[in-house]
């Protein structure tokens, strides 16, 4: 990183000063011990680490990319990815004694969209990190993807979508598709359809729509993913003109469901969205319950 990055890097790195006795100390991990007496005992310990990501953001960063002067002008986009990040991933293995997170969030200015990246340490009970190896703006695709790795820690959007999730669906055990198909939902639906906070009073029509469904629609979406929607209309339901749906993905090899997510709606353009692709018999499908 350019000597600017890095010395940015230490005034944001120190999250927590404590006393102990009549002496201020630096202290990143109280329990694993780690507390310094200074700033150059604090680093010394962290360099070897700090080194790692900065070579390892290097020959990921392309020449499009941000410049070290447009990286610095976009610094002030640091604590808002720590306050509030779309994701957290929990790498175990980037460093051998301990965790590392990366903390993404997504910013827009005008027409240009990029990834904030911070990797940082954080305490095993904190839910901040205590200490920023390196942080730096991104509009690489190429290089965010790099740092969503190995666990999802939290999603924004999973995080979001977990209120409309239901038992035996994919969208509840966090699956990247689910949860993506299921905000593409949620940003076409109406405000007078049924609220999201009860889809769960629906819940007991999602079996029966998937074992007799009035219509079983196939597409093949862009990313080739096999997308099976299963469709019933409920006339004597209390809920006037209710339409429930449920979206299962496809295995080509055995042509067997997984359950991504379903939802009840009353809207028939919405219900519109998910006749697509081929039409289907009910015979046709080998379903499963759960992902």
């Amino acid at each position: 990183m350019a000597k600017a990055k890095t010395r940015t890097v230490k005034s944001k790195s120190i999250k927590a000063i404590k006393a102990i006795t009549e002496k201020e100390y630096i202290v990143v991990d109280e329990k694993a011990g780690l507390i310094f007496e200074n700033e150059q005992d604090l680093f010394g310990y962290f360099e070897s680490a700090i080194k790692k990501f900065q070579d390892e953001y290097q020959s990921y960063r392309t020449p499009d990319d941000f410049t070290d002067e447009e990286q610095l002008s976009r610094e002030n986009y640091l604590e808002s990815t720590l306050d509030d990040p779309d994701e957290v991933w929990e790498d175990t293995t980037a460093i051998e004694d301990y965790p590392v997170y990366y903390f993404i969030r997504e910013f827009e200015e005008g027409a240009t969209a990029f990834k904030y990246i911070a990797i940082g340490y954080m305490a095993e009970e904190d839910e901040y990190p205590t200490f920023v190896f390196m942080h730096f703006p991104t509009r690489d695709s190429h290089v965010w993807h790099q740092y969503q790795k190995t666990e999802m820690a939290y999603s924004r959007d999973y995080a979001e979508a977990s209120v409309g999730a239901i038992e035996g669906d994919a969208m509840l055990e966090g699956d990247p598709l689910a949860v993506g198909l299921y905000q593409a939902m949620m940003k076409v639906r109406t405000d007078k359809d049924i609220d999201k906070d009860k889809f769960q009073d629906y819940a007991e029509l999602r079996e029966e729509t998937i074992e007799s469904a009035d219509e079983i629609w196939r597409k093949t979406d862009t990313e080739g993913h096999v997308l099976v929607s299963f469709i019933k209309e409920f006339p004597d339901h209390e809920t006037k003109d209710l339409v429930y749906v449920a979206v299962t993905q496809e295995d080509e090899e055995t042509n067997v469901h997984s359950l991504l997510f379903s939802f009840p709606t009353t809207d028939e353009a919405l219900v519109d969205r998910y006749r697509q692709g081929e039409n289907l018999q009910a015979e046709e499908v080998s379903q499963e319950s759960s992902h």
